[in-house]
């Protein structure tokens, strides 16, 4: 299936043979260490900077099957995000993953993020929409 939105990520957990739960990770941009003027020129036009995670959480996809849900949530924590990465991991024999059992995938996921290593991952904005990052 071909994801091109939230709906349609939520649909596809929900197709998979072995129910999913949903991992996120939110992250804020910001100026790279060592940052040179025409990076930090292009930071301030909306462009470029480090993306650097701030915030994550496992949700089953019944729990945030709205983005809008997932955005009040993060609300509350009061910390401010700018893209949320998201993943999946699959349960077994019918039953979904816990959220002990999502610890380690969503460490293993912040660390990837913090590396730089995010084409495994989707993206969104606070929006909604399906972001593209180079």
């Amino acid at each position: 299936m071909n994801i091109e939105s939230y709906t349609d990520l939520i649909r596809a957990a929900d197709l998979q043979d072995e129910p999913q739960r949903l991992l996120f990770v939110f992250a804020k941009a910001e100026l790279p260490n060592g940052f040179t003027d025409t990076q930090k020129n292009n930071f301030e036009q909306g462009q470029g900077g480090a993306l650097a995670p701030v915030l994550c959480v496992d949700k089953l996809p019944e729990e945030v099957a709205e983005f809008s849900t997932l955005v009040a949530e993060s609300a509350k924590t009061g910390v401010d995000w700018d893209i949320a990465f998201v993943s999946a991991i699959a349960g077994r024999g019918s039953f979904a993953p816990n959220s002990d059992e999502a610890s380690q995938p969503l460490k293993m996921m912040t660390e990837k993020i913090q590396g730089g290593m995010i084409a495994d991952f989707l993206t969104f904005n606070k929006a909604g929409e399906l972001v593209a990052l180079y």
